[in-house]
């Protein structure tokens, strides 16, 4: 799955209304996982066919509706912005004809598809619908939305979003997926994953530190993401800490060897769970209570 080609580990957005970010396997040198952001006026359509591919559609901000062969759907309590409540997550299975409307000034949208051979059920899935967990501890809490969480009944998709408060860490103590490992019970305890980090800060001068490392330390790159950056991760350990003053929000897709999150700590950090003393009182950032007001 992983290609030895070294591609680029930080994507910039472009201006303007439109596909603003976007994330093809091939350019990525992956085998799954693509990924778009889309900024639309309203009244504007978007009209597609998930063909052979899995899709998931995340609300960033406004409200649509949808109408397709599977189903029809409407927001009618979008976020404002990811710092003002929670994900409507869109599911859609291969096949499916669809037609997404704007029902906002503007709509902020990103989705997530690959392929597959497997039939699901469309799944339109509200804020209040998504488990909210608090991980880690002290400077390195932070606030995880379950979108398309594992066990979610789809083939390959993960996908979810998570909040890191000024100055915290996140995805710490570092964790790799890019070896499907199976314990002695038949478990997976380790997948196989394409990843992409894709960044929102709540002020425009904003940023994110993310290092992509290995243990032989082949990989070692250091990102500084800013809003709407993407940061791929094709393979390693992969923390981030929030800048000074900046609250953090990224979203993650994830595919590859399973529908699963498994992923083994770097043995270098592993004390740290052990260290914390509480949890940062700024979380949780946001609640589906939020997106009614």
């Amino acid at each position: 799955m992983k290609q030895d080609k070294k591609y680029p580990l930080l994507a910039k957005p472009t201006s303007g209304f439109g596909i603003y970010q976007s994330i093809l396997k091939e350019e990525a040198g992956w085998q799954f996982l693509n990924f778009q952001a889309r900024l639309m006026k309203q009244g504007e359509k978007w009209s597609a066919d998930t063909l052979g591919n899995e899709y998931a559609i995340i609300l960033l901000g406004g409200n649509f509706s949808v109408k397709s062969d599977k189903g029809e759907w409407v927001t009618g309590n979008g976020r404002k912005d990811v710092f003002s409540g929670i994900a409507h997550s869109l599911y859609l299975p291969r096949n499916t004809r669809f037609e997404l409307t704007a029902e906002s000034e503007t709509l902020d949208i990103a989705y997530g598809w690959c392929k597959t051979d497997e039939d699901h059920p469309a799944c339109f899935k509200r804020p209040e619908e998504a488990a909210i967990e608090i991980r880690g501890g002290d400077n390195a809490t932070r606030q995880i939305n379950s979108l398309l969480q594992p066990g979610f009944d789809c083939h390959r998709l993960v996908s979810v979003e998570v909040y890191t408060p000024s100055g915290n860490w996140s995805s710490f103590p570092a964790h790799k997926h890019d070896e499907r490992k199976v314990d002695a019970e038949g478990n997976v305890s380790e997948a196989c994953l394409e990843e992409t980090y894709f960044y929102k800060i709540d002020k425009p001068q904003g940023f994110a530190i993310q290092q992509i490392y290995n243990d032989d330390r082949s990989l070692d790159e250091i990102a500084v993401a800013r809003n709407n950056d993407v940061v791929l991760v094709p393979r390693g350990y992969h923390p981030v800490v929030a800048g000074h003053g900046y609250n953090v929000y990224y979203l993650n897709f994830l595919t590859g060897s399973d529908q699963s999150l498994s992923n083994t700590d770097d043995p270098d950090h592993k004390w740290i769970y052990n260290s914390w003393k509480g949890k940062d009182p700024r979380i949780p950032m946001v609640t589906a209570d939020m997106n009614n007001k």
